[in-house]
């Protein structure tokens, strides 16, 4: 199951479900919040990081987050020792949900509450709506 199903099981729109996408260099890990119905643009953050980040494995991912579901990482970099960015198109947004460590269930919080849990994370602009 994929974010974008897991959106429409729930019945909330597509660009109110975050995803995390794990990315990794030399540097460690990197969570990348952005919204289920983006694409996430692995040159935007090249540039805004100067990073040559690439997709972390499944394996990596499985080892890191061994209290999730396959597929179902938490936004919560800070509690794994992960440094996270999250997308702008993300505080446009009245309502943010994100799964909780399995594609059953979801956080749900306001965007301002997102905004705060997030304060100590870069953000910018990373991802294009698919």
């Amino acid at each position: 199951q994929n974010s974008r199903q897991t959106a429409q099981i729930a019945h909330i729109p597509g660009d109110r479900l975050a995803k995390a996408v794990l990315l990794e260099d030399e540097g460690g890990y990197l969570m990348a919040a952005l919204p289920s119905t983006h694409k996430l643009e692995m040159g935007e953050l090249h540039r805004a990081l100067k990073r040559r980040l690439g997709l972390a494995t499944e394996s990596e991912i499985s080892a890191l987050f061994k209290d999730c579901e396959a597929g179902a990482i938490p936004l919560l970099g800070a509690a794994y020792g992960v440094e996270m960015i999250w997308d702008d198109s993300l505080a446009e947004q009245p309502d943010i949900y994100f799964e909780a460590g399995s594609h059953e269930d979801l956080i749900h919080m306001s965007g301002e509450q997102f905004r705060g849990l997030l304060s100590y994370a870069r953000h910018g602009r990373f991802s294009r709506h698919m």
